[in-house]
């Protein structure tokens, strides 16, 4: 597959594994507390931020939407948008590793973006999450007024490149507005409801589909001059048998239609790589709701609309879905999941994340009416959590900062060792078990058989277990026992308890990864137990 070299490439290529793990700092709950433990507004830089997000929600995200940076030389007031092009990529490429580790294997990313770097960017997402989970190249038109002071052509538009984490992504289809359901009509009172006159021709002369069709007064009827029908004759044989051929009120047009009932119609229109601005919204549309948000204050200079982000979440998630957006700029996805009734995550820089997305965010809680909200009836509620990144999980040394408590270090061992986010709900709570970690291997196809021979659609993959591994913690006196080298040191007595927990969870044969600060027992002992020791901090990975 090509790929892009740019200046300082390899480097870009390990930032992400550099990034140090960084504690996230609750500052305040909004709104009602339980529905504040799925939304999170967190005020830092991005890469640092998905970084500290990995352990908890890798994974876990249903949908990315990001505006980055165009690199347009436009300087923004908010963030540097005058990098050099190998500069761009090289930000570009970390952060889009780390969200594609977030995402779940049915989730997608959306990346807004323009000519300038729009063409780059679809290769570099190709590389990250591979050339065939390129879904589509959607053209949105950002402009509803042409920009006459434009010294060549005037661009109206914008690029929204859409990637998949994996086939498993499924889109969901648009529901049919009022002017497209007026399209289906029955003016022969056809039993089976309403229908829809589609075309029987095509512009295309093949043999095969150039015949004679009788109309309802027995005149014969051929396709236009260098066209053909598009059906064979069999099939236009059984639609004429089950009057889904249009002749007209008469009975005799030279051009019958074919009936398209819409009880027989998929629930919702097909999904086009063509936004205009009366289905999209545009940016002038974004400045007027952020304007009436703000009592008229300019802040920001590239905002996105909320009709925009209401067409992807209608697409690609489901209510109480979890969705991202790590360049956050005005808050407008964060203030749109939230509307919708999907779970949320908003990332955002500098003190631009408490002067504008918070409020922003308030008056989302409080109802207010601006953008989608009458659409999607919003009257307000919920809630959210604002969180600021704070001190590394480990120092350079790879020591674990003393603020860390037990259920953060839980979640960065179960991902170190699973490569999942972490679930308190896998183990159980107050004891040191994290949970029990199974893998497996699909089978959908006889090794030996060709792939020609693979039918398209096949059955479900037969799961085989490979292996079923136990994870336990000893830190922060999980046992209760909060004395130096006793609660958190794997002696024969905590052994024997750890024992007597495993045997009741529910795969007490499967063998026991046991962390702690220090083991007192022999390779012997350990062994006969089933028992692999890992010392923390040196065993647990600091980037």
């Amino acid at each position: 597959m090509p790929t892009l070299d740019w200046l300082n490439r390899s480097t870009a290529f390990t930032t992400a594994a550099q990034v140090p793990y960084r504690l996230l700092d609750t500052v305040s709950t909004h709104g009602d507390a339980a529905s504040a433990q799925g939304n999170l507004l967190i005020q830092g830089d991005n890469l640092e931020a998905l970084k500290a997000l990995l352990p908890f929600y890798r994974g876990k995200v249903k949908c990315i939407f990001i505006d980055p940076p165009y690199n347009t030389q436009s300087a923004f007031e908010h963030y540097d948008d005058n990098l050099e092009h190998s500069q761009w990529l090289s930000m570009m490429l970390p952060r889009l590793q780390l969200l594609r580790e977030l995402l779940s294997e049915d989730g997608s990313i959306w990346v807004t973006i323009d000519d300038n770097e729009g063409h780059y960017l679809k290769v570099l997402m190709d590389e990250v999450f591979g050339r065939r989970n390129f879904v589509a190249n959607v053209v949105w038109q950002s402009k509803d007024t042409p920009g006459n002071n434009a010294a060549g052509m005037a661009e109206t538009h914008n690029h929204l490149l859409v990637a998949r984490k994996s086939g498993a992504f499924k889109f969901s289809l648009l529901p049919r507005n009022e002017e497209q359901l007026a399209n289906y009509t029955n003016p022969d009172d056809d039993p089976r409801g309403a229908w829809l006159a589609a075309p029987l021709t095509r512009a295309e002369f093949r043999e095969r589909d150039y015949y004679a069709l009788k109309n309802r007064v027995g005149k014969e009827v051929f396709p236009p001059k260098g066209s053909s029908w598009r059906r064979p004759p069999d099939k236009m044989k059984w639609l004429q048998a089950d009057d889904r051929i249009w002749w007209g009120k008469q009975g005799d047009a030279e051009f019958p239609m074919e009936k398209k009932f819409l009880s027989e119609a998929k629930e919702g229109v097909v999904n086009k790589t063509w936004w205009p601005y009366e289905f999209a919204g545009s940016t002038r549309n974004a400045s007027a709701e952020l304007k009436a948000l703000f009592e008229g204050q300019k802040v920001f200079d590239t905002p996105k609309p909320e009709k925009l982000l209401q067409r992807i979440f209608e697409i690609a998630t489901n209510p109480n879905d979890l969705v991202l957006d790590s360049f956050l700029g005005s808050g407008t996805t964060a203030a749109v999941a939230h509307k919708m009734g999907r779970r949320w995550i908003g990332i955002e820089m500098g003190e631009h994340a408490a002067t504008h997305c918070l409020p922003r965010l308030e008056k989302v809680l409080a109802g207010e009416q601006g953008g989608i909200s009458q659409a999607v009836g919003w009257q307000g509620g919920g809630g959210f959590r604002f969180a600021r990144l704070g001190a590394p999980v480990f120092d350079a040394q790879g020591c674990i900062h003393p603020e860390v408590r037990f259920a953060t270090l839980a979640a960065f061992v179960w991902q170190q060792e699973t490569g999942t986010a972490f679930d308190s709900a896998n183990g159980q709570a107050g004891t040191p078990w994290l949970g029990t970690h199974s893998v497996f291997d699909s089978f959908s196809r006889l090794p030996d058989a060709p792939e020609a021979a693979i039918p398209p659609e096949t059955e479900p993959p037969e799961l085989v277990l490979r292996s079923r591994t136990a994870y336990y913690l000893l830190f922060n006196g999980i046992l209760g026992d909060k004395r130096p080298a006793s609660g958190n040191v794997l002696t024969r007595a905590v052994l024997d308890a750890l024992l007597q927990l495993h045997a009741a969870t529910p795969h007490p044969d499967a063998p026991l990864v046991v962390y702690g600060e220090a083991n007192r027992l022999g390779p012997e002992t350990l062994a006969r137990a089933r028992v692999t020791f890992k010392h923390i901090p040196y065993d647990v990975k600091a980037r």
